[in-house]
């Protein structure tokens, strides 16, 4: 099970990374709404990568 929790994590902390590229990718080209779009998806994202993360490190019976 918690395999399954870092695998989700990982996939969550790759999706946010790329959503951050993209957007600096956007701004960089003076893009900003569609850079702030992409921020607000890599955000999305990493809120995500943490939920899974600390579940996964919960699971593995790790104390916090």
């Amino acid at each position: 099970m918690s395999a399954d929790k870092h695998h989700k994590a990982a996939e969550s902390h790759d999706a946010a990374a790329k959503s951050h590229r993209t957007a600096a990718e956007h701004h960089a080209k003076g893009d900003t709404a569609k850079g702030h779009e992409h921020g607000a998806t890599a955000h999305a994202h990493s809120e995500t990568a943490h939920k899974h993360s600390t579940e996964a490190h919960s699971a593995g019976g790790a104390k916090k």
